[in-house]
């Protein structure tokens, strides 16, 4: 079939066409045509040699450059590269385009060790330990690597030998059909080896279970859910494999002064009335150490926020500091004394309303609103 039809227009390809374009119009069509897709469909099994072989000759540059040039001429009379194969040699061009698939392709060295597991562990801290930052110590239960063996879980004097079943590589290949399905080995369950004289204390596994104590550099500035990593800290590798990593995850304490969002700190302050009206100087002690004192204008309203460039959190691994937000919450007295109340009544009888403008133009505004109607 592919003699007389050009390579390109099988991979459904242009000519100027890229390798990877090449690649992925063969990937498409190679499944589309695939014999195990469509048994017994003897055009689906000519489709699919022809575009095996259109890309056998355009993956090389050196048989797409030639094909190029002379085309279908280049591999007649011993040319090479093109006409007619058997279905071993689709079967390698198909699973080295697949071959991602189904576990790489063939070949390949000895089985890959198997790294052990990342680990998790929860600290909390509190609001000025995020601050200022901390040094401590933990305990973890781990799996770690036998000091007996040094971790290759045979009898010390002893060694494991080759497994005989995959010789080595942990992986067992069975054909099913035109596919070749890849597993673990079932001799030496993956670890490309056999242990005949297992060490007695971790039992052939390499590692044992024991409780570490390891030491924690909490930086200043941690948030919620910040991650430390301890590299190598982790669950031991089976048989000498490399350990993986121990990962804490931090929590911030609720602090009952203060808030945050990210290196901003927002704390409440309720001031007296008078206060809001005649102004004044609030005195807030800082996670820093120091007081920051906070001017309030005269005439503040309830919700007012003031704002304390460089008193907030550090940032974290950086320079500089966040800001403390302090909102302002205007307290109306519930307790006077007889004295306040006259002063407040005489207080009443001077108001001739500029001194609160939005309750006036509220007001009026009601006055409007009704009139109309």
């Amino acid at each position: 079939m592919s003699s007389t039809v050009d390579y390109y227009e099988l991979l459904e390809c242009e000519r100027g066409a890229d390798g990877a374009t090449i690649k992925s119009s063969y990937r498409k069509l190679a499944m589309k045509y695939h014999p195990d897709k469509n048994a017994g469909c003897k055009d689906s099994e000519a489709k699919f040699k022809a575009v095996s072989e259109a890309y056998e000759v355009l993956k090389d540059p050196q048989k797409r450059a030639a094909y190029d040039r002379y085309g279908h001429a280049a591999f007649q009379n011993g040319g090479g590269g093109g006409g007619a194969q058997d279905f071993g040699g689709f079967s390698d061009i198909f699973e080295s385009v697949f071959g991602e698939f189904m576990g790489g392709a063939r070949g390949g060295g000895r089985a890959q060790q198997r790294r052990g597991a990342d680990l998790r562990y929860d600290m909390e801290v509190s609001l000025e330990e995020a601050f200022h930052g901390k040094a401590t110590e933990i305990t973890v239960d781990v799996s770690a690597q036998c000091d007996t063996c040094h971790g290759s879980g045979a009898k010390p004097g002893t060694h494991a030998s080759t497994c005989r079943q995959c010789n080595g590589h942990g992986k067992v290949r069975a054909q099913q059909g035109f596919f070749v399905v890849e597993r673990a080995c079932p001799v030496c369950q993956g670890a490309g080896e056999i242990i005949a004289d297992p060490c007695p204390d971790c039992r052939g596994e390499g590692r044992v279970e024991e409780t570490k104590t390891l030491s924690v550099n909490v930086p200043p500035g941690v948030d919620e859910g910040t991650r430390i990593r301890l590299s190598g800290e982790g669950e031991a590798g089976p048989r000498g494999a490399p350990a993986g990593d121990l990962y804490i995850f931090l929590h911030v304490k609720r602090h009952p002064i203060f808030e945050r969002e990210g290196t901003t700190l927002f704390a409440r302050a309720p001031i007296s009335f008078t206060t809001a009206a005649l102004g004044g100087a609030l005195s807030i002690p800082g996670l820093d150490g120091r007081t920051h004192e906070i001017k309030i204008p005269a005439g503040i309203q309830s919700g007012k926020q003031l704002r304390q460039r460089g008193a907030g959190m550090p940032v974290l691994q950086g320079r500089g500091q966040g800001d403390l937000v302090v909102q302002i919450e205007v307290e109306t007295p519930t307790k006077l004394s007889v004295r306040q109340r006259e002063l407040l009544e005489l207080f009443r009888e001077t108001e001739t309303g500029d001194e609160c403008p939005d309750s006036q133009g509220f007001f009026a505004k009601l006055k409007g609103v009704f009139a109309a109607e």
